[in-house]
């Protein structure tokens, strides 16, 4: 079973590149490793919202910009 993200994987990678950053970049403005920037870009663990909120930070954003829309459940 795949763990249930908070965050989107997708947003978060597209907004470092169009911010220039590289994952090595972004992983220092946030003060994280860059082994754990990569696992939360690929989807393989959910930040922290101490962690996702510093990446909002670097990336000159909201913690909601960087978070998965909710989707409509059918009944």
């Amino acid at each position: 079973m795949e763990p249930r993200r908070t965050h989107s994987p997708e947003t978060i990678r597209r907004k470092r590149i169009e911010a220039g950053l590289n994952q090595k970049d972004l992983a220092a403005r946030a003060d994280i490793s860059c082994p754990h920037m990569s696992s939360i870009e690929h989807g393989r663990v959910n930040p922290s919202p101490p962690v996702l909120g510093r990446i909002a930070t670097a990336l000159g954003c909201e913690i909601p910009d960087l978070m998965k829309p909710h989707q409509a459940v059918s009944a």
